[in-house]
């Protein structure tokens, strides 16, 4: 008898859970500011969504192809009516680095999105890191990456805080390396 009552009750408990949830459109791959959305970059899920939350329904599709993103999301991220549109990035006080590393400087798995923290590393050819910047690491996002080149390096654009990009960007070529930090950590 008791267990019925479970079965029936996990039944209930299921169809009422299942019904609070709504069909949105997440992103399917990375898409970078700027980005102009296809049909290749959205899929729709079904998730429960939390009251006050914005999200772009899944029958809204249409609406939203076309359109330019105004921020960088990576696979899975929930679209909302905010991320499109006109760029929000650099935000106040904030500035867009490129920097460009090779291989065994940056791991594969980067996309807009991941959190990384910069770091100089020893010039091969000298032994040295860059006096004035050795050993200061930065706090960035990346909102970009570009694939390697013909001469195999991959760009790899960042948004930091202003005085931050300023001495990133005075770091020579080769003497950068990128780690990736846990999502959601702070800026």
């Amino acid at each position: 008898m008791l267990l019925v009552v479970c079965c029936v009750g996990g039944a209930v408990w299921w169809t009422t859970g299942s019904q609070d949830r709504v069909a949105v459109l997440v992103v399917a791959r990375p898409v970078g500011v700027g980005q102009v959305l296809t049909a290749a970059d959205l899929r729709s899920v079904d998730v429960a969504v939390a009251p006050g939350l914005a999200t772009v329904p899944a029958g809204h599709v249409s609406a939203v192809l076309g359109r330019p993103m105004a921020t960088s999301l990576g696979p899975g991220a929930l679209l909302t009516p905010d991320s499109l549109g006109a760029a929000v990035v650099p935000g106040a006080g904030r500035a867009v680095a490129a920097v460009a590393v090779k291989p065994g400087q940056f791991p594969p798995e980067l996309a807009a999105g991941t959190r990384v923290t910069v770091v100089v590393i020893a010039d091969t050819a000298a032994g040295t890191a860059t006096s004035s910047t050795a050993g200061v690491p930065w706090q960035a996002t990346v909102i970009g990456v570009a694939p390697a080149g013909t001469d195999q390096a991959t760009v790899v654009s960042l948004e930091l805080e202003s005085t931050a990009a300023t001495e990133l960007a005075q770091v020579p070529a080769g003497q950068l390396a990128l780690v990736m930090q846990p999502a959601g950590g702070g800026r």
